[in-house]
């Protein structure tokens, strides 16, 4: 099964996401001031909780909703259960 997300998008927002992670490394190197570094932590985790809702979103909307409308009550089930799990798991991170 295809899914929903656009995997281009993706990897461009994790490189960029990888990309900062390096920026903090380099900050500790050169023996940045701890708030300094501090904010740039936060910035990755922003962006990375951003990431975290916009495959939410694609999931909801491409494999719940394909499940949904497929007639295939097990599926929709399956799709729901695994949804709402998801859900489950991102607020417990928070």
């Amino acid at each position: 099964m295809k899914h929903g997300y656009d995997k281009a998008a993706l990897t461009k927002r994790l490189h960029r996401i990888e990309g900062q992670v390096r920026g903090i490394e380099r900050m500790v190197d050169d023996d940045r001031y701890c708030i300094d570094i501090l904010t740039q932590v936060s910035a990755v985790n922003t962006a990375l909780e951003s990431l975290a809702f916009k495959l939410l979103d694609d999931h909801v909307n491409h494999c719940v909703a394909g499940a949904l409308a497929s007639g295939d009550a097990d599926e929709a089930a399956a799709k729901s259960k695994e949804l709402l799990q998801a859900v489950q798991r991102f607020a417990r991170t928070r």
